[in-house]
């Protein structure tokens, strides 16, 4: 979600919380010795991902095919987490210590664990949450020019305008507002998903 990914890189030390990719580099660069770079906060920020992943999976292995209850419950989840987040930013202000980042980092990568679980479990194709590189490697092959159908382009387009359109809007938020309101807006986008989720339940089983 780039709404979270831009609080956490701008705000908490250049790190992701969505992105793994990008923390095992920066894992990599800090080792390495570069500056503006902890290796500390990308650690957290793996391990606290992993532990939402594996919670993540095993509540959806305990639903088995219940679709529409994989969804809801881990939207629950996720909104929680977030939730908690926004209090933590709104307290720690314009200036975030040590102890609310790190709260920050935990809670942020948590909530994306569970969320990948989740799309891994439900496994719609082509439309992925958090990781793009696999989704524009495959824009080109299914192209016209390439003599594909363009039958998967539209879902692999939607995913990159989607985190592009939250990366922006959350940056703005968080350069232009305050360190909350982003936080904010993902845990009204998690309630509206949440709701349609639920008005959609008898689709999804």
């Amino acid at each position: 979600m780039g709404v979270v990914d831009a609080v956490s890189y701008l705000k908490l030390g250049h790190v992701f919380v969505a992105n793994m990719t990008g923390n095992v580099v920066s894992l990599g660069f800090g080792i390495a010795g570069a500056r503006g770079l902890s290796s500390a906060a990308s650690l957290v920020a793996i391990a606290s991902f992993l532990i939402g992943g594996l919670a993540g999976d095993r509540f959806g292995a305990r639903l088995g095919e219940d679709r529409a209850g994989i969804l809801r419950g881990t939207i629950v989840v996720q909104l929680g987490c977030v939730v908690v987040a926004v209090v933590v930013a709104g307290l720690a202000g314009g200036q975030i210590g040590d102890g609310s980042r790190y709260m920050l980092i935990v809670l942020l990568a948590t909530a994306m664990g569970i969320q990948n679980a989740a799309a891994r479990r439900l496994a719609v194709p082509d439309l992925t949450t958090t990781v793009l590189t696999l989704t524009l490697t495959g824009i080109a092959p299914d192209s016209r020019l390439a003599g594909g159908s363009e039958s998967k382009v539209g879902r692999r387009l939607l995913s990159v305008a989607a985190m592009l359109i939250g990366a922006l809007s959350g940056a703005l938020l968080v350069l232009r507002v305050a360190n909350w309101v982003p936080l904010a807006l993902a845990s009204a986008l998690l309630t509206s998903v949440g709701l349609a989720a639920h008005r959609a339940a008898p689709e999804l089983h």
